[in-house]
């Protein structure tokens, strides 16, 4: 039996997270697979994708105290944890959820790295210039046996912005269940409404989002924007959609998976204008609900979504604009696209993804 060992980093960070739930799928499909186990080196953890392990120390009466007077609490106690298991040597492979290093003086084993996206190493002016991501994604890459791309534009990416041999690459689609979805209904939900999924910041492109729904929405007064996840509204954005005279016209909800699909299902279009992405799961989960879709010119949308969506010139304001407007008013459009995307969506089954992870894990062993 091949165990595989995935450390703390992302269910210490994350209650709710893309990254977390690709890992979380991971493990619940090796529970259902005789060949596989797996090794968690979480104490303790709020993630939600992950509540139903039992994890020692979220049984304890302390643990409200213990994380409200010590921020970082919960990263620590896990990665001690996880340090411990690293010594202890008893896992075929190590599979950390995110890119720090702590491991580098205890493994033994051979590693794989997950890379999401090389938006930092594209992107730079958009973060911080003393943010360590970069050089530790470099040295994960560099530490891994394996490196598992989510796309064929983030393998290129790698390729572009490292040192890293093509041969160690293995591009993995992430995938979906296509079974019948899980819906809950939500109040609150305008009667039309525009979708934006997740993180507003940077690189994702809201502002200019934002300025184009405004001249939209002087000419459609009935249209509002519903935004979901990527945490309540700051002060500055707040203070920009007041003075674009928006304030009445965009809602914020945060759902769990089931609300989600709801919320796709309902709306007349959903817009992605992010600069970079690794892969958009957010264009899986609007094909899933029969959402038609907006995207950015990138290379990896264009890649993921093929024919299932429109697209705009990524940094034109007018160009977005005018794409909105012309899904607004074409509802043949948005049945096309929405049809198309059906199509599209069959070739991302969460089993392939899994099965493909598994020959790898098999092929290091």
């Amino acid at each position: 039996m091949i165990n595989i060992f995935f450390d703390h980093q992302k269910f210490s960070t994350q209650k709710f997270g893309g990254i977390s739930r690709y890992f979380a799928t991971i493990i619940n499909q090796i529970k259902l697979d005789k060949d596989f186990d797996y090794s968690l080196g979480v104490l303790m953890s709020d993630n939600e994708y992950i509540k139903a392990e039992k994890l020692r120390m979220n049984r304890s009466l302390f643990l409200p105290f213990l994380k409200n007077k010590y921020k970082d609490f919960t990263e620590t106690i896990n990665e001690r944890y996880c340090i411990k298991l690293l010594k202890e040597n008893n896992f075929d492979i190590f599979h950390p959820t995110y890119y720090q290093t702590y491991y580098q003086d205890y493994l033994k084993r051979p590693m794989v790295t997950t890379v999401h996206d090389m938006t930092y190493e594209r992107l730079p002016e958009y973060f911080w210039a003393h943010d360590p991501l970069t050089y530790e994604k470099r040295l994960s890459m560099e530490n891994a046996s394996k490196i598992i791309a989510i796309s064929e534009t983030t393998k290129n990416d790698i390729l572009r912005y490292s040192h890293i041999s093509e041969d160690k690459i293995k591009v993995i689609y992430h995938g979906i269940d296509l079974s019948d979805p899980d819906i809950k209904k939500i109040s609150g939900l305008p009667e039309q409404y525009i979708l934006f999924v997740g993180d507003r910041s940077g690189y994702k492109n809201y502002y200019l989002f934002i300025r184009a729904f405004a001249q939209l929405a002087k000419r459609y007064p009935k249209i509002q924007l519903v935004l979901l996840g990527g945490g309540k509204p700051a002060i500055v954005e707040r203070e920009y959609v007041q003075h674009l005279g928006l304030s009445s016209r965009i809602l914020h909800f945060n759902v769990d998976d089931d609300e989600l699909n709801y919320v796709y299902s309902k709306a007349l279009f959903f817009v992605y204008p992010s600069l970079n992405e690794g892969f958009g799961l957010p264009i899986l989960e609007a094909f899933k609900m029969n959402c038609p879709m907006l995207l950015s010119d990138t290379e990896c949308f264009r890649e993921i979504a093929a024919e299932g969506a429109l697209f705009f010139d990524t940094l034109n304001e007018q160009d977005l604009t005018e794409k909105m407007e012309r899904l607004l008013t074409d509802s043949d459009l948005r049945h096309q696209l929405a049809e198309t995307g059906k199509i599209r969506l069959q070739d991302f089954p969460i089993e392939k993804s899994i099965q493909e992870t598994l020959d790898l894990y098999r092929d290091l062993v």
